[in-house]
């Protein structure tokens, strides 16, 4: 289904201008201030002249809409001039000197950080993207405002993503849903998590997107009469109890609404508590007093009461959430705050900022805990890959609530175990965590933490991190510890094979390793190999990535060698399975090799991989965001790219949750036979909610076909969701 045009990319006559920018602004910034907005606006106009964006519309519009966002949101006049400024060092011969020669350090500070780091060399467009956030997050700890920015950039750019290709729209998209949309959620931007979520929902799943807004406009009379009536209903409780207020309602966004299908295999119609109201009220007592009368007036449902005021989440939100089952039997959303609430909740870490007196500070940042610890563990991840994992997995923290001994509250991510809360209190107390009680009973360490648990950890010295615990922890900070113990660990297995193999050629030429390390020879000739120490050469060896014949080569004679050189290492493994037919994958430049793919991702042409040395097993691929290859020491990972004229059949797995209506099944397995697939495997079951949850296994050629076909199925009547899964 081709999507429709976002009215917002549609060419046509400019509605915002220097003017609207000033007139925006000037609410919260003084004439001269506003004099610094102008003076970037001119600059940067001159600055763009003559570049194009891919809609032919003239550049300088999108450092002009994303200012707008800024000014209409009550930033202050160097976060306005630098949305203005914010590409003219990435795209322009303007450099960060000029611009701080115009407008000060601190713009310049916030446009430096802001660029992207496409002006230096990586191994990949991957880490590049990892290194910019990484150099973004740095920026963060000492002026949150870059993140500001950053957002209003990305927002201006997901409202004319239209113009893309689709590749590049369904990328762009991803990385929102997965890093930007989260980013605005963490510092309480309501109205702009909302906005980047839907707007990469439409694009990534583009057919239930269609279905759920036309669901939403088809039923707008009836439900629109339903709000007014629950609004009319809570306004004259209020106005019977004497409390004053205003109460809204509004349907629930699109996104929100699949999620929701998705997570409980739900279709449209059946989803329950779609409508959501909120009570705004004068002070924090009339919270809990409009609270008592809404549960007098409708029963609450059991389960569904949050006190976000009593313990507010990590972004600073503070509100009341009920879900009562309202007139006509239907459930409904309640959310209860003040007025001073529900400016944070919308506004976010703007509204707090906005009333300080020292602004920009690091003060800023140590308001969030959740930064805090980002920059903590972002030192110890050299490894971009898993940095930028780790990060995704942070920004989608859900919080549960769990108390110390001591009485203490601790916030962690749903589903966080007793390990998550062992390396909160410390590295060591998660190293040696042997157990864990919970209200003072014995619980597994698998356990998953509840509100208001009170939580204490067993250690013993003789306790190590094992493996397994990386299926059960939840934190980024108990990840990243575990797979820094465990990287260790490989890397001193693989000095002691690296040291092996070496003493074992030596031998052949009567040398002995800790004589001619003690000569100072190993260091000279690791050396000429490009090794900075001995022990990064061992290393190598240990992972198969080099050979002790180039060593010998330079301590030995070639009159006195023993035995003919051996190729290097990689190369071995290479030759040893050189297969009959070519190779998919081309590894380190050589096509014609026979690799293994890991059953754990399921890697398919066009995915973004990562080659993994297994001595005397080859090379096996990953995708890039397994989780198997984050766990793994850098110096056993190889750069490995899908060859152009290489074809890979591969078996992957979808899971195809639908209503459990005759045919569909036929019409499901016709859709991947249409599309090249080729079914090995199917298993069927169906729920007593009448719906069918189909397994298929399937031989694909490419990440291409899948996409297809998944999109084909996607688009079929009462299909609900579509997803690849793992082996």
């Amino acid at each position: 289904m081709k999507i429709p045009r976002n009215p917002a990319t549609i060419p046509g006559p400019r509605m915002i201008n220097l003017d609207s920018i000033l007139e925006a602004a000037s609410k919260q910034n003084s004439k001269e201030e506003l004099q610094l907005i102008r003076k970037a606006y001119e600059y940067s106009e001159k600055a763009h002249a003559g570049q194009k964006r891919k809609s032919g519309e003239p550049y300088f519009y999108h450092p002009v809409e994303v200012a707008y966002i800024l000014a209409a949101h009550k930033w202050d006049s160097e976060t306005i001039a630098t949305g203005l400024l914010h590409d003219v060092v990435e795209d322009t011969l303007v450099s960060v000197e000029d611009v701080e020669t115009k407008f000060g350090p601190n713009v310049a500070h916030l446009v430096d950080a802001v660029t992207k780091l496409s002006k230096v060399s990586f191994k990949s467009k991957d880490v590049r993207q990892a290194e910019s956030f990484r150099k973004m997050l740095l920026a963060m700890s000492t002026d949150i405002r870059v993140i500001i920015i950053k957002l209003a950039d990305r927002l201006h750019n997901m409202r004319t993503l239209d113009y893309m290709t689709e590749p590049r729209q369904i990328a762009i998209a991803q990385e929102t849903l997965d890093i930007y949309a989260p980013l605005a959620n963490r510092l309480g931007i309501a109205w702009m998590r909302t906005e980047l979520e839907d707007l990469a929902f439409r694009y990534l799943k583009p057919d239930p997107y269609v279905k759920i807004v036309q669901n939403l406009r088809d039923t707008a009379p009836e439900r629109d009469n339903y709000i007014s009536k629950v609004i009319s209903d809570i306004g004259n409780k209020m106005k019977e109890e004497n409390i004053k207020g205003e109460v809204t309602g509004r349907p629930k966004s699109p996104y929100s609404i699949y999620r929701k299908m998705n997570a409980q295999n739900l279709d449209f119609d059946e989803v329950a508590d779609i409508l959501a109201f909120r009570i705004i009220v004068d002070s924090l007592p009339e919270c809990y007093e409009a609270l008592g009368h809404i549960h007098t007036q409708w029963k609450p449902v059991p389960g569904r009461f949050k006190d976000y005021v009593a313990l507010p989440k990590a972004n600073m939100y503070q509100s009341l959430h009920t879900t009562v089952i309202g007139p006509e039997g239907r459930r409904i959303e309640i959310q209860i705050r003040t007025k001073q609430m529900h400016q944070t909740a919308e506004e976010g870490f703007a509204a707090h900022w906005l009333y300080k007196e020292e602004k920009g500070s690091k003060a800023d940042v140590e308001s969030f805990s959740w930064l805090r610890s980002m920059l903590d563990w972002q030192q110890d991840l050299k490894d971009s890959h898993e940095f930028i994992e780790t990060v995704k997995m942070d920004l989608f923290a859900n919080e549960v609530y769990v108390f110390t001994p001591n009485g203490e509250v601790l916030d962690f991510p749903r589903g966080s175990t007793p390990i998550d809360f062992a390396y909160r209190i410390h590295s060591d107390v998660g190293h040696h965590c042997q157990g864990a009680r919970v209200n003072g009973k014995i619980v597994p360490l698998k356990y998953k933490m509840k509100n208001g648990d009170t939580v204490e950890v067993v250690t013993s010295d003789q306790a190590r991190p094992s493996k397994d615990w990386l299926k059960i922890v939840v934190t980024s900070k108990a990840k990243s510890k575990i797979r820094s113990v465990i990287k260790n660990e490989q890397r001193q297995t693989g000095r002691t094979i690296g040291l092996e193999i070496l003493e074992k050629e030596l031998r052949k030429h009567s040398l002995k390793y800790d004589k001619l390390l003690k000569e100072g020879k190993i260091k000279l000739a690791v050396s000429e190999l490009g090794y900075g120490e001995p022990e990064d050469y061992l290393l190598a060896l240990g992972y198969g990535k080099a050979s002790p014949h180039d060593l010998v080569d330079r301590l030995v004679p070639e009159k006195e060698r023993k035995g003919k050189v051996a190729p290097g290492v990689l190369q071995t493994i290479v030759n040893r399975v050189i297969p009959t037919k070519k190779s998919p994958i081309r590894v380190s430049g050589m096509d014609d090799v026979m690799v293994r793919y890991g059953k754990c991702c399921d890697p398919l042409p066009g995915d973004k991989i990562l080659g993994f040395i297994t001595r005397g097993r080859g090379i096996t691929i990953h995708r890039t965001d397994c989780y198997k290859i984050l766990e793994t020491d850098n110096e056993r990972k190889i750069d490995v790219e899908w060859a152009k004229d290489g074809r890979a059949t591969r078996s992957i797995n979808i899971k195809v949750v639908s209503v459990d209506t005759p045919g569909i099944l036929a019409g499901i397995s016709k859709i991947i036979s249409q599309k090249g697939g080729n079914i090995t495997h199917a298993s069927i079951t169906t729920t007593q909610d009448r719906k069918a949850v189909n397994m298929f296994s399937i031989l694909i050629t490419d990440s291409e076909q899948l996409h297809t076909l998944m999109r084909t199925i996607e688009k079929m009547k009462g299909i609900l969701s579509v997803e690849r899964v793992k082996s």
